[in-house]
């Protein structure tokens, strides 16, 4: 499905991600954990066309993403979820909803996609012609991910959802991107709870200073010492 191989991304003169290589196959739920500044917010941006790669090639189902724009990577069965959700605030949560399904074949299928999220979010289905800024924070996460779905993807690309939001949230919040991934979404998660994010995941990979260091099945990860002591806070 999704093939990254070696890529390099820089800001200026600054490299952030170095020789990164991940793949993705199709239905599968893997992350992407490690310390701040480790490059994950880069390389889940890469993915999603906002980072322009300078060196190392990006395929999604065998087509080279490398030269497009990055409004056409949603084209090819891509859709972020960004950091700190980015919402229209000012608009009602229909409106936030409805602007995920801009592409031709997502529009026409609009209010199928629109019954199929409120599904996944019920309370949003009271919410509907509220301002988004008035939602509380995990509703607000819940209209990004849910916008997110509108657009049809094939791969979800999630970063950082669990940022800023009540633990109990937090659990509801996995629960759900795991009900997503098992109606065959394909699933990238970019997170900071590793505990959580290698419990849910199929495989994972561990970034730091901007490179892969490890990867594998999590319960392996998460039995190597210098995970354990960096990330699951043992001695």
């Amino acid at each position: 499905m999704l093939e990254v191989e070696h890529i390099q991304v820089s800001y200026g003169a600054a490299v952030a991600l170095w020789d990164v290589s991940i793949r993705i196959v199709d239905g599968e739920l893997v992350c992407v954990v490690g310390p701040n500044g480790a490059g994950k917010t880069t390389l889940i941006n890469a993915i999603a066309g906002i980072n322009r790669i300078g060196a190392g090639s990006m395929r999604m189902n065998g087509q080279s993403l490398d030269a497009l724009p990055a409004n056409a990577f949603c084209n090819h069965g891509i859709a972020l979820v960004p950091e700190s959700r980015r919402l229209f605030v000012g608009m009602s949560v229909r409106e936030n909803l409805e602007l995920g399904s801009y592409r031709a074949s997502a529009r026409a299928n609009r209010r199928a996609s629109l019954e199929r999220v409120l599904s996944i979010f019920p309370v949003l289905k009271e919410r509907l012609d509220a301002p988004a800024g008035v939602l509380s924070g995990g509703q607000q996460q819940m209209v990004a991910i849910a916008r997110a779905l509108m657009a049809e993807p094939r791969l979800l690309l999630l970063d950082e959802p669990s940022l800023g939001l009540a633990p109990a949230i937090v659990l509801d919040m996995f629960d759900v991107i795991c009900k997503i991934n098992r109606t065959g979404v394909a699933v990238l998660l970019v997170e900071q709870n590793v505990a959580v994010a290698l419990e849910i995941a199929a495989r994972a990979y561990v970034m730091e200073e901007g490179r892969i260091v490890a990867e594998g099945l999590p319960k392996e990860l998460a039995q190597q010492h210098h995970i354990r002591r960096a990330y699951l806070g043992e001695s």
